[in-house]
């Protein structure tokens, strides 16, 4: 039997069925799971969080409380994923603003992808349920401020590469969903499909994925194995969508029909499997893996117009373009006046004239004072002079420039 009682009456073999509450608030990823140490109620009495549900069946029970059946209604409201109801986009918000929020985000959604795939890799299945709630908030971080989280995603540590890959992929298949003017429900699916696509990694060994040097062809053979080994997982899961399905399965394909498993001709690729290749693509060049460095955004989004024609549908292509930005956040920049910048944000009003930090003279060879420039702005009489790469100049703290300061949360 389901009952809410008040986090201070929670005890020790009781069974967490759900905090009530924001997620982002919780201080668990999960909520599901017997209360079996005290300093996980010592976490949630620090959280905030006023209320909890406990399953009196899979654990101790308290003599009061409120029961579902007094509150059915109530209980379907708020422990169901209210995504199809949700009409209304969050407003949007700076991203200086948003960065903080979108930083808590990253740092839980990493810890809740990193316990769904080791969790399948000893045999659990994947309940697509539980993860909803952090689509949610990487949906709503994305509409408040799609650059935030989608750059703060890029930045990733070889041993939670994979991890935060789905983070990425997700947020940018929600950015480029919303950029196709999809709807709220298949901006959530397509999160969704971004997270999971990639658990088929997890029967791949370490020494394989990161193998520094060229793959033999069985080395070969076996990374591309992971789209169907995928599939497998999610299919012994719970709740899984027909979207996520096919996503993992397809996300390799390609338009010229020399993708993999299947070698689909483009007509028969769906479009979500048509969004998840660019976005896999992109989010792969642009972070740093144990064999090799990151690629600038910008020029990673030049070398993939190169093989649009053959890798990626190019309505696809054009509007992940215009979600991300020419110039995405964080690339290096050299203005008109010899000024040096990173960009901040994309324009609401053109690709070409996001808004950047200024921090260098290359006229004087010496580092001015950052300054937060839009280049959108009619007065500020900047233009844009070319794309430079970060390793040739030698800035070591571009990513405090557009970033902030302080760690990272992850």
């Amino acid at each position: 039997m389901l009952k809410r009682i008040h986090v201070e009456d929670l005890k020790p073999g009781m069974h967490l069925h759900a905090l009530c509450g924001s997620w982002m608030s919780h201080p668990f990823w999960r909520n599901s799971f017997v209360l079996d140490d005290p300093n996980d109620i010592r976490r949630i009495l620090e959280s905030g969080i006023k209320q909890a549900w406990i399953d009196s069946s899979k654990g101790l029970d308290l003599e009061f409380g409120q029961t579902k059946e007094a509150t059915e209604k109530e209980i379907d409201t708020e422990l169901t994923p209210a995504i199809e109801s949700r009409v209304i986009a969050p407003e949007r918000t700076a991203f200086s603003v948003e960065m903080p929020h979108a930083a808590k985000i990253c740092a839980k959604s990493r810890e809740a992808v990193a316990f769904m795939f080791q969790g399948a890799r000893i045999g659990k299945a994947i309940q697509a349920k539980i993860a909803l709630p952090l689509v949610e908030e990487i949906c709503d971080s994305v509409l408040r401020n799609p650059g935030a989280l989608i750059s703060l995603a890029r930045l990733k540590r070889a041993d939670d590469y994979t991890y935060m890959h789905s983070v990425a992929v997700c947020a940018l298949m929600i950015a480029l969903a919303r950029q196709l003017k999809m709807g709220m429900r298949e901006m959530c699916d397509a999160g969704l499909a971004g997270l999971l696509h990639d658990v088929g990694k997890i029967a791949i060994p370490l020494e394989v994925l990161n193998k520094p040097g060229n793959l033999t062809d069985s080395e070969f053979t076996l990374v591309k194995s992971h789209p169907e080994e995928g599939c497998k997982i999610l299919l012994e899961g719970s709740d899984i969508s027909e979207v996520a399905l096919d996503v993992c399965l397809h996300h390799h394909e390609r338009i010229d029909g020399k993708g993999y498993p299947h070698r689909l001709p483009r007509g028969e690729i769906s479009l979500f499997a048509k969004m998840v290749a660019v976005c896999d693509v992109y989010d792969a060049m642009t972070s740093a893996r144990p064999y090799k460095a990151g690629w600038n955004p910008a020029e990673a989004i030049r070398r993939m117009a190169q093989w649009s024609k053959s890798h990626f549908e190019d309505r696809v292509f054009q509007a992940f373009v215009k979600s991300v930005g020419i110039y995405p956040v964080g690339t290096l920049l050299q203005l008109q006046s010899g000024r040096m910048a990173v960009v901040l944000e994309q324009s609401d009003h053109s690709l070409l004239t996001p808004q950047v930090k200024v921090f260098y003279s290359t006229r004087y060879q010496l580092r001015l004072a950052p300054e937060i420039v839009d280049l959108a702005s009619a007065s500020c009489g900047e233009k844009i002079l070319a794309l430079e790469d970060p390793e040739k100049w030698g800035f070591s703290d571009l990513e405090q420039l557009w970033r902030g300061a302080g760690p990272r949360p992850w």
